[in-house]
C-alpha cells in the first residue's frame, strides 16, 4: 500500500486502481511532466473522488501526501512568519510556510479553491507562475525559489472562481460521473481494497503498487524527454488556430495548448507533437477560457466547440 515519506500506511486507494476519471488523470500527468503548465484545477459535485485521485496521484508520484492547504489559510501560515513558542522565549525564529513546504513535498492541494480568499490565490499562483516565493514582511525580506505542482478542486454549485484567476490554472477538468459499469468496478474496487489493505503481504497490493512504480517511472521518463520533442511552426499555428476558433479569451490558453500537447508526446513516446496530440489535449486547456466559462456559466466542452473544430482538423 502506498506510504507516506515515514513509512507508515495511508489508506488510500492506489492510483493505478483509480475507476474511470480518464481526463481528470492525464490532466494531472501531464502537469507532472510539464511543471511549466502552471497547475490543474478540477470541478465536479461531492462524491465524484476528486481528493481521492488527487491524493493517489501525489502518493504514486512522490510517496506521500500533498501538502493541503486550508480554507481559513491566513498570509502567515502560506508564506511563512515568526515561529510564536520561540517569540515567547524571546527567540527569533522563522516558521516556513505551506508553499516552502509544498516545495520539499512535491505537490500543494487546495480544496475548494473558488472559497479561499482570492488575495491568498493570487499569491498562490504568483509562486507558481514565477518559481519565487518573495516574503517581505515584519521584519522578513527573503526570496526563494520553489518549485511544486498545484492542483486546486472546486464544486460549481457552491460559487465560481473569478475569470482572472480561472484563467491562471494551465489546465482544467470535470471529474466525469461513472456510468453503471464503471459505478459497478468502483465498488468492487473499494471493497477489495478495503478487505486487501488489513492482510499482511497482499498480493493484490503488491501487484496495484508495481502498476504505480511502472507509472511513475513512465512519468518520470517523460519529463526527461519533454525537452527533446519537437513542435514545429505548423504545430504552433494550429494550436493558435484552435483557440481562435473556439474563441478562446486571451493568448494564455494558446500557449496552453502548446506545452500540454508536447507534454502529452512526450507521454506517448512521440519525437515530435503531432495535429493529433493537439486535438487530445484541447478541452483541457481551453475549457475553462471560453467566453461562457469567463462570464461565469458552466465550464463545459461540448458539441459546439468540437463542431468547431472538425474542419480544422479534418
Amino acid at each position: 500500500m502506498s506510504g507516506a515519506a515515514s513509512g507508515a500506511p495511508v489508506p488510500i486507494l492506489p492510483y493505478s486502481r483509480v475507476v474511470g476519471q480518464g481526463e481528470l488523470k492525464l490532466a494531472l500527468e501531464l502537469n507532472f511532466i510539464a511543471p511549466g503548465i502552471g497547475g490543474v484545477l478540477i470541478a465536479g459535485q461531492r462524491g465524484t473522488a476528486k481528493s481521492t485521485v488527487v491524493r493517489a496521484f501525489a502518493l504514486m508520484t512522490g510517496g506521500r501526501l500533498p501538502v493541503t492547504l486550508p480554507i481559513n489559510a491566513t498570509d502567515d501560515r502560506v508564506l511563512g512568519g515568526w515561529e510564536l513558542d520561540a517569540l515567547m522565549r524571546g527567540e527569533v525564529k522563522r516558521q516556513p510556510g505551506l508553499l516552502e513546504e509544498a516545495h520539499e513535498k512535491g505537490l500543494l492541494y487546495v480544496d475548494e479553491v473558488n472559497l479561499l480568499d482570492d488575495h491568498i490565490v493570487n499569491i498562490i499562483l504568483d509562486v507558481v507562475s514565477t518559481g519565487v516565493l518573495s516574503v517581505q514582511r515584519e521584519g522578513i525580506d527573503t526570496q526563494t525559489h520553489v518549485s511544486f505542482g498545484l492542483v486546486g478542486t472546486m464544486n460549481p454549485e457552491e460559487g465560481s472562481l473569478r475569470a482572472q484567476l480561472l484563467d491562471r490554472f494551465g489546465l482544467m477538468v470535470t471529474a466525469a460521473e461513472l456510468d453503471i459499469e464503471e459505478r459497478h468496478r468502483m465498488i468492487t474496487t473499494v471493497l477489495t481494497f478495503e478487505e486487501e489493505r488489513d492482510i499482511p503481504g497482499s498480493a493484490w497490493l503488491r501487484t496495484a503498487e508495481e502498476e504505480n512504480r511502472q507509472l511513475r517511472n513512465g512519468l518520470l521518463a517523460a519529463r526527461d524527454r519533454l525537452k527533446s520533442v519537437r513542435l514545429d511552426a505548423g504545430i504552433g499555428e494550429l494550436c493558435a488556430e484552435a483557440a481562435a476558433r473556439t474563441r478562446a479569451v486571451g493568448q494564455r490558453g494558446d500557449l496552453l495548448v502548446a506545452k500540454a500537447a508536447r507534454a502529452l508526446a512526450a507521454k506517448e513516446e512521440a519525437p515530435q507533437v503531432e495535429p493529433r496530440h493537439v486535438r487530445r489535449v484541447l478541452p483541457l486547456a481551453l475549457r475553462h477560457r471560453r467566453p461562457d466559462s469567463v462570464h461565469g456559466a458552466e465550464l463545459s466542452w461540448g458539441q459546439d466547440e468540437e463542431t468547431a473544430l472538425d474542419e480544422l482538423f479534418g
